[in-house]
């Protein structure tokens, strides 16, 4: 049993080392670019964004939230719904590599944007690629074996939960350009990918209220897959309003760039 806790402590160092530097790394690429008299001041609302998100992956890995995680499928898909969709999106509402970029010197910038713009990023920023890791991951982690033996493996616990990180974190990026991307997808076509995600994200909860997971009481998974319905749905809507403000914005200019262009 002490080896046990003692394997939990050890995970919890796991994620909060990762989250503190982020806190402190970011911090640090704020003040130096603000320092640079040329650029605007960092928006500080986007600072706010990003220690809010990583305070909520950080809730749904370190502390009460997911000790009761471990004991509830209520609470495990609280944190799911931190962990995979608000924490990602407001981590991409701040900016981070657009702060890199403005933080770096002019090689070491390149040097990042090579990489931003490389096969490897595009093929894992695609729209459709981040939706199969994201969505597809969790009717994997939910209709197989795997949600029960990530309860046992310390190690397979581990892999899941950075797994629904970085999926959920690759889709955000990949519906709501905020950052540097190596290609630009049409809003129609992020769209419609959208709306499919959201389709096997709905099915998916409606699934898991029918056929709850082996070993998981019925009442504890039907509450669970409401709150993955309804709270999937909230941060969708976010996502849902970001985009089209931005499609909305691109087609204004486009509007006006043609208009003086007549003139």
């Amino acid at each position: 049993m002490m080896h046990k806790e003692a394997a939990w402590s050890l995970m919890n160092l796991f994620f909060i080392i990762p989250a503190c530097a982020g806190l402190l790394a970011y911090s640090w690429a704020v003040y130096k670019t603000n320092r640079v008299h040329r650029l605007r001041k960092w928006p500080v609302y986007r600072t706010f964004l990003w220690f809010a998100g990583i305070f909520c992956c950080l809730a749904a890995l370190v502390g009460p939230l997911a000790v009761l995680s471990r004991h509830s499928f209520t609470w495990h898909m609280a944190g799911h719904l931190l962990l995979g969709m608000l924490g990602p999106l407001l981590l991409v509402l701040a900016a981070p590599m657009t702060l890199l970029l403005r933080s770096l010197n002019v090689n070491r910038a390149r040097r990042i944007s090579k990489l931003l713009s490389s096969q490897v990023a595009r093929f894992y920023t695609h729209p459709v690629t981040a939706s199969l890791l994201n969505i597809g991951g969790l009717w994997i982690l939910y209709t197989t074996g795997l949600f029960q033996a990530m309860h046992t493996s310390l190690l397979l616990h581990t892999i899941v939960h950075m797994h629904v990180f970085t999926a959920g974190y690759l889709f955000t990026i990949s519906i709501i350009n905020i950052d540097p991307v190596a290609h630009r997808y049409s809003f129609r076509f992020r769209t419609a990918v959208f709306i499919l995600a959201l389709a096997g994200h709905g099915i998916l909860s409606k699934y898991l209220y029918a056929y709850p997971p082996v070993g998981v009481e019925i009442e504890d998974v039907r509450l669970g897959a409401m709150l993955m319905y309804y709270g999937g749905d909230a941060v969708d809507l976010v996502l849902i309003i970001i985009l089209f403000h931005q499609w909305y914005r691109k087609s204004r200019r486009r509007t006006v760039y043609a208009t003086l262009t007549e003139h």
